[in-house]
């Protein structure tokens, strides 16, 4: 079964500051929680192109360490950017980033397609563990974004 997990969050910044931000894969360690243990291993020297490999370090489950692969494969400048997992925790990881402009700010959105490995267990994991981390992973980063960047007011 593919999942998907769809966020949106609104700030008050320019598409080019959101761009900024969102494209240096080195701010990925900034968004994502400690506990994670996220370290980038390589592939985050350059600005966000398709074709980009990133290699991290992440451990979300009892500390034990994982290493993940990603592929930027899509970029249009200041509006949208996916990546997808080469080599990880997941069977599938397709993740969409969109930044648009809107009064007074930007929309980002973010849609991420995945599946998890080991059949009728990995569907049993889904709600009891899976779906509520990568909930609070997001919800780590839409504060975190607010506390560097401020609060969106319409």
């Amino acid at each position: 079964m593919v999942y998907r997990l769809k966020t949106v969050q609104n700030l008050p910044i320019t598409q080019e500051e959101a761009w900024d931000f969102l494209s240096d894969p080195g701010n990925l360690k900034t968004i994502t929680p400690d506990y994670m243990g996220f370290k980038i291993l390589e592939g985050a020297e350059d600005r966000m192109f398709a074709g980009q490999i990133i290699k991290y370090i992440v451990t979300p489950v009892l500390g034990i360490p994982l290493r993940w692969v990603t592929e930027i494969t899509h970029v249009e400048h200041l509006k949208y950017f996916v990546d997808e997992q080469r080599f990880g925790p997941y069977s599938l990881w397709h993740h969409k980033h969109f930044i648009r402009p809107i009064e007074g700010g930007v929309e980002m959105i973010d849609v991420v397609d995945y599946k998890l490995p080991f059949g009728v267990f990995g569907r049993l994991a889904h709600p009891l563990f899976v779906k509520r981390q990568l909930k609070q992973i997001f919800d780590y980063r839409y504060n975190k974004l607010v506390e560097l960047f401020g609060t969106f007011r319409d």
